[in-house]
């Protein structure tokens, strides 16, 4: 009997299907692992925004985690919107009992620009969480969130991943695509900066026109978990994640009236 490899995504809601939990785990379906999922909030979303969000007690995120945890396992893990400092601390507290790799997609913003961190939470984001990560994959809006550096150009990511990697987190991947599409080094590339502080990995694909990108993040943090779960590398996992998140912007469709959402499933229509 074939047992996939499971991951556990910890993360919020999102009722138009194309970030967040539903994001998660139609990428770790895609790549050929188990997503198991912890609810931390849930939001009404949909193509045009966010239009409500309500964050679950830290008791009821401490009971699913443990539910899943201690009967069925985890071979990877990966972090989503956490939105209060209670949350990151509760959440924190419970990896630090893991031995697996952990992904902490830092969620600051939404696609759309709406709020899912509160201000107060950023310290406990600093210290207790970004210290669990194997990898830590903030966008560039993330970044200027927790560090207050601002990047405009491929190589101010390096300044960037430093800074990120002084919170503790092994590996930072610095993601590029909020990068001014002529921006110097970055050449109408979607760029990416994986590093440990010693090696860089620079991850770089030809950056689709395509306005439906809603899940982006979600989706790369993802697929990285999965990979880790399938026993990659840190390199290998990013480098996997990376094709996997082009190809699904490219494949990217409208949905609504706003911005759509990247095609989760791209591979298992090009590959029949």
């Amino acid at each position: 009997m074939h047992i996939p490899p499971r991951v556990l995504t910890v993360a919020g809601s999102d009722s138009g299907g194309g970030a967040g939990i539903q994001a998660d785990l139609k990428t770790m379906l895609a790549l050929g692992t188990h997503g198991m999922s912890v609810l931390t909030a849930v939001t009404a979303q949909n193509s045009l925004g966010v239009q409500g969000a309500w964050e679950l007690p830290a008791e009821a995120v401490r009971g699913q985690f443990r539910s899943v945890v201690d009967d069925i396992g985890v071979q990877a893990v990966k972090t989503g919107m956490l939105s209060s400092a209670e949350l990151v601390g509760t959440v924190a507290e419970l990896l630090a009992g893991l031995s697996v790799p952990v992904v902490v997609d830092p969620v600051g913003v939404s696609k759309h620009g709406d709020a899912l961190l509160a201000a107060s939470a950023l310290d406990a984001v600093r210290g207790t969480l970004l210290p669990a990560a194997t990898v830590a994959t903030p966008n560039l809006d993330e970044v200027a969130q927790l560090t207050g550096i601002r990047v405009r150009t491929a190589d101010g990511m390096r300044r960037a991943a430093g800074a990120i990697l002084a919170f503790g987190p092994r590996w930072a991947l610095i993601k590029g695509g909020h990068l001014p599409a002529g921006a110097p080094d970055a050449a109408g590339e979607a760029v990416d900066l994986l590093t440990d502080g010693s090696e860089e990995h620079w991850l770089r694909a030809p950056r689709h026109d395509n306005r439906h990108t809603h899940g982006t993040g979600c989706t790369l943090a993802s697929a990285l978990a999965a990979r880790l779960a399938h026993g990659d590398t840190v390199p290998q996992a990013a480098a996997a994640a990376k094709e996997y998140v082009s190809g699904a912007i490219a494949a990217g469709f409208r949905l609504g009236a706003g911005i759509g959402p990247v095609d989760h499933g791209w591979r298992l229509r090009t590959e029949h």
